[in-house]
């Protein structure tokens, strides 16, 4: 079974549990899990695809307009998927989904009249990675793991972070990535805002560059600081009191285990190194997956820690925190952001040692 094929046998199990007749998929990020990895869309800002995939008991539609066929096709390479292209011209687009969905029980990832919302019950299928989306989400890893070293290292006092930001754009694009997630902060606003748009501020000794790029659909995180200068103490506890949390959130991201069990540790944690409050102050991230989180860790939270998932988990102190795109394993883990030659801070946890992003000093 393709990896297509895969996918379609998921959504329709879906629709039976549902006693549906069919689903539609709207979204970029469903559209390019049930492709692997298509681009349908123009403006990286919306959500809803330019265009979208009915699939039946039987069938497997791709509806769309005279603008977008063509590329879909030649270079998306969709129709050799086997998906029916129903194209329609760009002014009649939503006349063809009402034909085809008319007196149909319908599921959907996103609004739509009539229709039964599944869209948590889709975004957990898309946290769910198979072997090949691994891969590939290992490859996207690497790619922004090496457009954030070269950024982080091509900062100096004196740029705005609109030019911190422009620098690390281009150095996904470079890549092929796009930077769905581009926030800078520097000196007093990465204490101020957790997120942080980019603004004509210049740097003077502190910078916070976070990233979530895309290719392929997928997406992965990551979040480094630089310090030019001497570390003030405040700033190196904060570091490695985020640090431990981040590192026992990681060791208790298992298999089996629901988030809300990996969540109490990271409170306990956050306790534990003198910052009870700390985790009110933003969420801590979950699986990723075509969204930069599928969906969020809270308190109580049942969904369970399955092999092959890919977390991203982001907690945060005022002034600090940690962020990588961590790959989970039946026996272990793989920090897929990982950057070679940057600094670590060392976390003993049950027993093994994990190694997180420290700072970067310069000077």
């Amino acid at each position: 079974m393709n990896e297509t094929s895969g996918k379609l046998s998921l959504l329709r199990g879906l629709a039976d549990r549902h006693a549906l007749d069919a689903i539609l998929l709207q979204r970029v990020s469903s559209i390019a899990w049930a492709t692997g990895g298509a681009s349908v869309y123009v403006n990286i800002a919306r959500s809803k695809a330019e265009a979208s995939l009915l699939i039946t008991r039987k069938n497997q539609y791709l509806i769309t307009n005279n603008i977008e066929a063509t590329r879909l096709e030649r270079e998306e390479k969709l129709a050799a998927q086997g998906w029916d292209f129903q194209v329609t011209p760009w002014f009649e687009n939503e006349i063809t989904t009402q034909r085809l969905t008319k007196g149909l029980k319908l599921g959907v990832d996103d609004n739509f009249p009539g229709a039964l919302d599944l869209s948590g019950e889709i975004a957990r299928l898309r946290a769910n990675l198979n072997l090949e989306e691994g891969k590939r989400f290992r490859i996207l890893s690497q790619l922004c793991a090496q457009a954030m070293d070269t950024t982080a290292r091509s900062v100096h006092p004196g740029q705005s972070e609109y030019e911190i930001a422009g620098l690390l754009t281009g150095e996904a694009e470079t890549h092929g990535v796009q930077a769905i997630v581009n926030l800078i902060a520097v000196d007093e606003r990465i204490f101020n805002y957790r997120h942080p748009l980019p603004t004509d501020k210049k740097l003077d000794r502190y910078v916070m560059i976070v990233l979530c790029g895309r290719r392929w659909g997928l997406v992965c995180s990551l979040t480094r600081f630089v310090y030019f200068g001497k570390l003030p103490d405040e700033i190196r506890r904060k570091k490695e009191a985020v640090a431990s949390v981040d590192a026992a959130m990681i060791a208790s991201t298992r298999p089996g285990r629901t988030l809300g069990q990996v969540f109490k540790i990271a409170q306990e944690t956050y306790a534990g190194v003198g910052y009870a409050d700390e985790w009110r102050l933003h969420h801590q991230g979950g699986p990723a997956g075509y969204e930069p989180r599928e969906y969020i860790a809270t308190p109580g939270s049942k969904d369970t820690v399955l092999a092959g998932q890919v977390y991203a988990w982001n907690p945060s102190i005022a002034g600090s925190k940690s962020e990588d795109s961590v790959l989970i394993g039946k026996d272990g883990f793989e920090v897929l952001t990982k950057i070679p030659s940057w600094p670590v801070v060392k976390v003993d946890v049950a027993g093994q040692t994990i190694e997180r992003p420290d700072i970067l000093i310069v000077g």
